[in-house]
């Protein structure tokens, strides 16, 4: 899959595409929904398919401070896009500038211009240009001046998940907020991931025998709530079965908010300094305080016990 940071890493010789836009951050069900009908499309035409987004999210260039929790990094988007087929991704930069470009510009310098759109595959509530004042309808009714089509996938992904609503991004926030990983999962398809750098922590955990990964994650992050879960942590390409913690470790007074993964079984694992990735599949327990070291140590294995019953359930379903 191609990868363009704006108008200009386009190729001059850009054929017609089919394209959708939007911010598609965690390429949720609802989101593969209408990024799979964007792929069967452009195949059904013999075109390439286009995903556009933006970065930063436009919120926070509109509102500044007003960035939603992030669940799923652009490389992350990029690596789920690829598997549903798209061409190419094109992340444009969303500035004041750009923010202030009328639902017309947009549709002749990007979709007209640059990516020579033949279809445009979007949901009903898609909303675009300045003030987001450009919907389907506007988008459709330049269509036919600009030579390319519109199709709208009405279609709604529900479940259990929220108690039954449509699957969002906004959704999917609030559980991960929640710590509610069943129904983060449902929205997204997958166990919800959190990615960043292995930092030096203050090494507890090796003192206790439980040696964490400490996972150092960038800003605005969608970090599940303080408890204790079951999930994988990933490394160097291995995926390992985890007991994660999340919190400030309260058994000890700290104050700042962590995410540490100990690798269930393994030893002399030196991952400082290498990017991993942590997978939530499962809540165990809230954050406590307990009363002695053996009563903490006592929850830890327990802790590990639960986390390697999970995630070895999880795995043998699959198989």
């Amino acid at each position: 899959m191609q990868r363009w940071r704006g108008l200009e890493d386009i190729p001059q010789d850009w054929g017609r595409s089919v394209v959708t836009i939007g911010s598609y951050d965690g390429v949720h069900r609802g989101h593969q929904l209408i990024i799979g009908r964007a792929v069967a499309k452009a195949r059904a035409l013999g075109v390439p398919s286009v995903v556009v987004t933006f970065s930063p999210h436009p919120s926070e260039v509109v509102r500044p401070g007003s960035h939603p929790p992030i669940l799923a990094p652009y490389d992350r988007r990029a690596e789920l896009m690829a598997g549903l087929g798209v061409d190419a991704l094109l992340i444009l930069p969303f500035t004041a500038e750009f923010s202030q470009l009328s639902p017309a510009d947009f549709i002749v310098k990007v979709l007209v211009d640059k990516l020579h759109a033949r279809t445009v595959i979007e949901g009903p509530n898609f909303r675009f240009g300045h003030r987001a004042a450009g919907n389907v309808d506007f988008l459709r009714e330049l269509g036919s001046t600009y030579d390319y089509e519109v199709e709208v996938v009405d279609l709604v992904e529900c479940g259990e998940a929220g108690g039954g609503v449509p699957f969002s991004s906004t959704l999917a926030r609030r559980l991960v907020a929640e710590g509610d990983m069943d129904g983060a999962a449902e929205v997204l398809g997958r166990p919800h991931r959190v990615e960043g750098v292995v930092v030096r922590g203050a090494q507890r955990g090796r003192e206790l025998g439980y040696p964490t990964a400490n996972v150092e994650t960038a800003p605005h992050t969608a970090i599940p709530a303080d408890g204790v879960y079951a999930g994988w942590l990933t490394a160097d390409g291995e995926r390992m079965p985890a007991a994660i913690s999340v919190g400030t470790n309260v058994q000890f007074d700290a104050t700042e908010r962590t995410v540490e993964a100990y690798a269930i079984d393994r030893v002399g694992l030196d991952l400082y300094g290498k990017q991993v990735s942590v997978d939530f599949l499962a809540y165990v327990r809230g954050m406590a305080k307990f009363e002695s070291l053996d009563g903490l140590l006592e929850a830890i294995a327990d802790d590990v016990k639960r986390a390697r019953a999970l995630t070895d359930a999880f795995d043998a379903a699959r198989r």
